[in-house]
């Protein structure tokens, strides 16, 4: 293999692989980055067995051929470069020098052979949709996913193609989030998938914000390709819950609040929380929403915001992260409160088809 490629290319080709890379991996050459050198690209791949990324930059070939070399190793050997080009020259035996400007670089790599190759994403159901809108659901429900490995099915987000929407949910069973948006979707293709919380991650940090994402789903695995990159993820096996049953029916009450207001008092008001103590009390009266918290062992706190409210009073105690986490992510200046009373759950929305609902604490 021989290339010429940019340093900018290059590093930036490495970046979008490196995510999935393990510090200690099980197999040794899962600690590398395979580079494919074809006629006018390089292809770049890295795996940890349960996702691909793949990625092609632009690139001058030489010669063809395909190499393996240390990720990581790689990436700081890029970064440090001050020169615009590289070039990269392998051997027989895995040796690859690296000549950028004065610099100069061995680096030993390992045999082809041993790094695993993705099973075929060519077919399947396929769905496209807009880069900008896959991330912003990804973005508005993923922090809401379980962590606790006895759950596995809720260690990621459920991705629902059904009735002509997709639907995004992802819940740990104190709390739940949903996004959803129009999507043409044949009857025949209808389906769910539950994509491991890892791979949501990866493709929010992959995602661009424009462009189309085409969708290719089959039994156990998703592929996302989308401007020169290509995700390939297994998939959690199992049913997922029905979500539906735990959104409530109704409201008592509907109570608009400025979303950065209320997000900066329960940062504030929070810091007077302890393991012990740990929820926020929302107190609802006449044109005001107070925020509250208090800790034997820290102290007290309470901050007052004005509301357009005029239903009967009312106090809910939530965990302050569960309410912080959605508020952090939407972008609307408006969000909505919906209350039965200080027992139920209680409900966040705002003007885009979204919701989240969040199980209240026992007041002490």
């Amino acid at each position: 293999m021989k290339i010429s490629v940019t340093r900018e290319a290059l590093s930036s080709g490495l970046q979008m692989v490196n995510g999935v890379v393990g510090a200690r991996p099980t197999i040794p050459v899962l600690s590398n980055v395979l580079l494919e050198a074809e006629s006018d690209h390089l292809s770049l791949t890295a795996t940890d067995l349960e996702i691909f990324v793949r990625c092609r930059v632009n690139a001058k070939t030489g010669k063809s051929g395909v190499t393996t070399l240390p990720a990581r190793r790689l990436l700081s050997i890029v970064r440090e470069l001050s020169a615009e080009n590289v070039e990269m020259e392998t051997d027989d035996k895995h040796m690859t020098e690296i000549t950028s400007g004065a610099a100069f670089f061995k680096v030993m790599g390992m045999a082809v052979d041993d790094f695993p190759a993705p099973a075929d994403s060519s077919q399947g159901n396929v769905f496209t949709l807009e880069a900008s809108a896959l991330k912003q659901m990804l973005q508005r429900v993923h922090y809401a996913a379980s962590a606790d490995e006895t759950r596995y099915i809720l260690n990621g987000c459920l991705l629902s193609f059904r009735g002509n929407k997709l639907t995004v949910v992802a819940t740990d069973g104190r709390r739940l989030a949903l996004a959803e948006q129009e999507q043409e979707i044949p009857q025949e293709s209808e389906t769910d998938i539950v994509l491991p919380s890892k791979t949501v991650n990866e493709l929010l940090r992959t995602l661009r914000d424009e462009g189309p994402v085409k969708i290719t789903l089959t039994k156990n695995q998703a592929a996302f390709e989308f401007d020169n990159v290509l995700v390939i993820s297994k998939l959690i096996e199992g049913t997922y819950p029905n979500f539906r049953q735990v959104i409530p029916s109704h409201c008592e009450e509907r109570v608009a609040v400025e979303r950065e207001m209320l997000l900066t008092a329960v940062r504030r008001v929070a810091l007077m929380t302890s393991e012990k103590s740990s929820s926020v009390r929302l107190s609802f009266g006449k044109n005001k929403l107070k925020v509250s918290a208090s800790s034997p062992d820290a102290g007290e706190a309470n901050e007052s915001l004005p509301v357009k409210y005029t239903g009967k009073e009312m106090a809910v105690a939530f965990n302050p992260e569960f309410i912080m986490e959605p508020l952090r992510t939407l972008v609307d200046d408006e969000i909505f409160f919906e209350l039965v009373d200080e027992l139920s759950p209680g409900v966040i929305k705002c003007s885009t088809p979204f919701l989240y609902v969040l199980m209240p604490m026992r007041i002490s």
